[in-house]
């Protein structure tokens, strides 16, 4: 194993939850026999990542609506005023 190898979270955790299987796979390379349910688990965390990013850009366009409101909103008072 290298020395400069980045170690990611999943890998931690596969540690933690058993290190013999992590030893197996990183330093014997021997795949897991649950393939399916890891490529299931994979798509429902990029289900769940584009779920999150569409709430994200959903609610920076609410905001966004938000503030024209109130740009416009303060226009039409000020035009009321000034009448």
């Amino acid at each position: 194993m290298s020395t400069n190898q980045i170690i990611r979270a999943s890998e931690i955790g596969e540690y933690v939850y058993c290190h013999r299987a992590w030893w197996l796979h990183r330093v014997k390379g021997i795949e897991s026999a649950n393939r399916e349910q890891m490529q299931a688990g994979n798509a429902q965390h990029f289900a769940h990542g584009r779920a999150v990013q569409q709430s994200v850009s959903l609610f920076r366009f609410g905001f966004v609506l938000v503030l024209l409101a109130l740009i416009f909103g303060t226009l039409f008072f000020l035009s009321v005023l000034a009448r």
